[in-house]
């Protein structure tokens, strides 16, 4: 279970983390690409943030995740500059590609009958 210390350096983790990434997809031109921090999780000794991210559209997310992960020392240190008042170590960041939108949207495709899996008469 997440202490309050946690759930609240996440929160702060979460808005910076959202504010630097729309800004370097801004400043990298990529047009039409929104990219959502949806949940961040840190470790109960507070060195590693999780960071689960929602792109869209979905079939850039690998392209987009792999850029991020190229860049996360640049994030860190962005990061630790805002939060240099709040946090006396910015944890390291491990970033991942939320899916869950994609995985609700099946399984709504799958209940309105477009590629319904049981039904094997399609």
């Amino acid at each position: 279970m997440e202490s309050n210390r946690q759930k609240k350096i996440s929160k702060i983790l979460q808005q910076d983390l959202a504010d630097i990434l729309q800004g370097a997809a801004r400043k990298g031109g990529l047009k039409g690409v929104i990219i959502s921090v949806s949940k961040v999780s840190v470790t109960t000794d507070l060195s590693i943030a999780k960071v689960h991210l929602s792109v869209f559209p979905s079939a850039k997310g690998e392209e987009i995740l792999a850029g991020i992960k190229t860049n996360t020392p640049l994030i860190k240190h962005e990061i630790s500059q805002r939060t240099k008042h709040q946090l006396r170590r910015t944890p390291n960041f491990m970033f991942f590609i939320d899916d869950s939108l994609d995985y609700i949207e099946k399984i709504d495709q799958s209940l309105k009958g477009v590629d319904n899996p049981i039904n094997p008469s399609k």
